[in-house]
This record gives structure tokens, sequence and C-alpha cells, in this order.
């Protein structure tokens, strides 16, 4: 035995020493097996296995974001490819009632003049919020507007038509108390209702469906005007309701009054339409007489475009919003675009980015799992977030989130995924805006109004936009102007009171 530990360590003649001194032999047995324990890692491997693990994250990174991109991205042929597709559907709307975009005739038949002038009322509702305005046109395109908002609670969207439009009633109570105005001066309004609506004439129009979280029983089917006229008579108002508008056509409007190109108006907020002026004999739907302008406004309702699920490029991830929306299968386009969806599309990537390990080193963020908890609005700060360490998203999922710690690796690749998701929502906005122009032979030049959060407030929406009207359209491009349009529904539905207050719009 002592050969063979003389021959494995050369301090083994302590060991014998123990044995012949009576040094208690356990504690020579743990001096022994000490002598074999590993050395510690130098400072050198620790930095080395750190190197690696930094390595292993970066290439992670690198595999789940050129992944995104393929999925996400929408290159310049694909542009090209659904405009063609865009406009065939426009023209399948035009021809008959049945088709996927529902190509509506709006029944306004003229666009301002600019020298419209008297006071109105319009209820504007296209969505969560809603408003009431009061709008006094003067001529030569002014307009002075006063308005009061309002919110329409989770338990009206999901109640009753009585309670909805009950309530809508006495707001706009409520505020002509406060405006000091005659509830006895038979006041006309024009009542902006930003939902599918099948219009049978400026002052009627039924719910095809409800969209935007609304689930209101007894609407759907219903004259919404007759709806709100009850309500009115309910609550002893003695308000004329002279047009039914989509909040498209009002932008449209509005904007047409101080801009008389002005051909398009978009909204890109919570939803998104769209709505244009087409040439009469460009609508072989319609059956009524030819107006003397010879032109229509359409409300597209394009929100429903690609809900055949035959063109838009979709992904798991966009599957997934569908299936736990209200509304599956329906209003496809929209919610590849509005800001109702694209925080919630986001949300989902980075859920199935945490799964596999890419982001958060795997860690759960529980305040991340449940339905809308991440908004648009977190996009926009993070897309805005130029910092060196991007410390404002790093606040937002450590402070927002609780997420225990986050990597520049985890920060870059969040914000990654939102410049992917915002920049796919503006090229097929765009594409929708090339459609219209290129199918109404705007190519010279026109002036889009667009209305809406999205539009206003998300970083480079605007730009990106442009960047793919530009490949879309070529030179062509630069005459298409982008014009925001602030709150112009509303204004837009006392103007087309005005128009149809001057016994033009006697469709």
């Amino acid at each position: 035995m002592s050969s063979f530990l003389w021959a494995q360590d050369n301090r083994v003649p302590l060991f014998v020493f123990g044995l012949t001194t009576g040094v208690a032999l356990t504690a020579t047995v743990q001096y022994l097996l000490s002598s074999f324990t590993p050395p510690r890692q130098s400072e050198a491997e620790s930095l080395l296995s750190a190197s690696n693990h930094a390595l292993t994250a970066r290439k992670q990174v690198e595999t789940a974001t050129q992944r995104l991109e393929r999925e996400f991205t929408i290159s310049t042929s694909m542009l090209h490819n659904m405009v063609k597709a865009f406009i065939r559907d426009m023209e399948r709307g035009l021809k008959r009632d049945n088709a996927v975009m529902k190509m509506i005739p709006s029944y306004v038949v003229r666009r301002p003049s600019g020298d419209e002038d008297g006071t109105y009322l319009a209820l504007d509702l296209g969505g969560s919020n809603f408003r009431v305005c009061e709008v006094t046109l003067k001529g030569k395109g002014q307009v002075r507007t006063r308005q009061k908002k309002f919110v329409v609670s989770e338990e009206l969207k999901t109640g009753t038509a009585v309670a909805l439009f009950d309530f809508f009633a006495d707001c706009v109570g409520q505020t002509m108390d406060e405006y000091h105005l005659d509830k006895n001066a038979s006041l006309k309004m024009g009542f902006t209702f930003s939902f599918p609506v099948d219009q049978h004439a400026l002052n009627k129009g039924t719910l095809f469906y409800w969209t935007k979280g609304f689930t209101a029983s007894g609407v759907v089917g219903v004259d919404a005007v007759k709806l709100l006229q009850d309500a009115f008579k309910r609550k002893k108002l003695r308000i004329n309701v002279t047009a039914l508008v989509n909040d498209t056509v009002g932008t449209l409007i509005s904007h047409a009054y101080v801009d008389t190109a002005t051909y398009m108006g978009v909204i890109l907020g919570t939803g998104t339409n769209a709505a244009y002026v087409e040439r009469i004999e460009s609508i072989p739907k319609w059956t009524g007489p030819k107006p003397e302008s010879g032109e229509m406004v359409i409300n597209m309702e394009w929100g429903a475009w690609g809900q055949d699920g035959i063109i838009l490029p979709t992904t798991e991830y966009d599957a997934a919003v569908d299936r736990a929306s209200p509304n599956p299968k329906k209003q496809s386009y929209e919610k590849m675009i509005s800001g109702l969806y694209l925080g919630e599309i986001t949300r989902y990537v980075l859920i199935d980015l945490i799964s596999t390990g890419q982001l958060f080193a795997g860690r759960r963020c529980q305040a991340l799992e449940a339905e809308h908890s991440f908004d648009t609005a977190n996009m926009s700060r993070i897309e805005r977030d130029h910092s060196m360490e991007l410390t404002d998203t790093k606040s937002i999922f450590e402070d927002l989130y609780a997420v225990r710690q986050t990597t520049l690796s985890d920060r870059r690749l969040i914000k990654r995924v939102c410049e992917l998701v915002g920049t796919r929502a503006a090229r097929l906005a765009a594409i929708g805006v090339a459609s219209v122009v290129t199918k109404t032979n705007k190519l010279a030049g026109c002036t889009v109004a667009v209305d809406g959060s999205v539009f206003e407030h998300y970083p480079h929406f605007a730009n990106r936009m442009r960047d793919a009207l530009r490949e879309l359209l070529g030179i062509n491009a630069d005459g298409i102007v982008l014009a925001q349009a602030r709150d112009g529904s509303g204004q837009g539905a006392a103007l087309i009171a005005a128009l149809a207050d001057v016994g033009e719009e006697d469709i």
C-alpha cells in the first residue's frame, strides 16, 4: 500500500507519520482527500465561460431574429401581388353585396365646397371612446368645434341596445346643458357609427356585425338611427339625426372642407377602415338614381379583406390572435394593422420566445400571459427608445411586467419584434391606399386624409407607409399626400348633416 501511495503523492510520508505518531486517523484521511480536490477555476477560465455563454445567447437571438424577419417581412413583389388582389376584391364588392369587402354606398354624393355654414351636433362612436360635438361651420373652410369625450364601459359594450343608446342620449343631454344649447331647438345631428353598416339612405342603416370588442344585443340587423332617435325621445331631446356616417366617410368629408384635393379618408387607430370617392358608373350594384355629381363616397369596410385566407401572409401568431378574438376568421386585414391587435400579436411572439428560451433565459413572465396585457402603446415606447442600453424598454419589462432581470440582448430582441410587427402593419396599410389610388386613377396626385392613434402616435408608421407607396407607385407616390386629420370624423358628420340640410342628399 505504501508503494502505491508514494507513486500517487509525495506527501504520503505524512500519512505514515500520522499512523506511527497517533494523529487521528480521520484527520489524516480528510487531509488526504483534500489533497485530491480539483484546483479552483481560474479567472481566465471564468471569463471564457462567460464569453461562451454570451456567444450562445447572441446566437439564439440571431436565430430568433432571422426566423421572425422571414415571417413578418413583406417584400416589394408581395406588395405588388397584394395590390392586384386588393383591387380585384374592390371590384367584386362594387358588383355585389355579399363580397368580402362590402364596398357600401354611403349616400354621400358630393364633397363640400367649403362655403357651408350653420351649427350642427355630431355624435362620434369609434370604439371605447365616443364624443359629442357642437360644430359651427363658418364658411371658407373655417370650423369651430367644441366637444366632450366619454368612455363606453365594458358593461355597456356587452349589454343591451337600450342601455347603450340611453347612455349616448344622456351624454348628449349633459353636453347640451354644459354648452347652454336649447333642447327645444330641433337641432340636426350627424351620427358617426364606425361599424359595418348596410346603408339604406343617408340617415338609415342596419349593423351587419359588431367589431372592436362590442357585442351589445339588439343592435345587429337593426337601424342604428332608429335606436338613437328612440333614446332621444325617452330622454325628451328634440334632435333630428339627418345623417348616419362611417368615421372614414366623415374623415374624408371633413378634410375635403379645407382641401378640395381630398378623395380618400382612412382610419388607422383602434380599428381600421377607409372610404373614397368613386364614379357612379363604376358601382354596378347601385340601382338608385344617378346623382348630379356623378360620384358616390364608398365605405369600403376594408378591415375584412383577406378573411378568405388566400392572400394575406399570416403567421402562427396572427392565427392565435384571431382564435382568441370575439370574431374569429373575420376582419383579418384589421387584425394585422390596427391598434387593438398590434400589441397582442407582439405579446404572442414574446411568449413564444420565452418558451423556447430565447428571451429572459426562458423564465416565465406571468404578467405577459394575460390576454391583451401588452398594449400597442408599449410598442410605441419601445420603438422610441434609442438609448444605448434601451433603458425605457428595461423599465417597461422590469417595472411594469416584473421581469427579474433583462439583458441587453433581451431588450434588443424585444425592440426588433416591435419593429417587425409595426413595419408590417404600415406596409399592409399602404397596400390599401395604393390600390384605391390606382383603381380611381389618381396617380397624378391627391390627398388621403388619415385619422387615428396608430398613424398619429406610432413611431415611423407614416414614413413606413410612404416607403411602401414608393415601392408600389414609383415617382407617382410623391403626389400622394398622407395628411393627418385629427378628430375629423365628428366634424365630417356635422358637414354631411349640413349637406343634407340644403337638400342635396335626397337619394
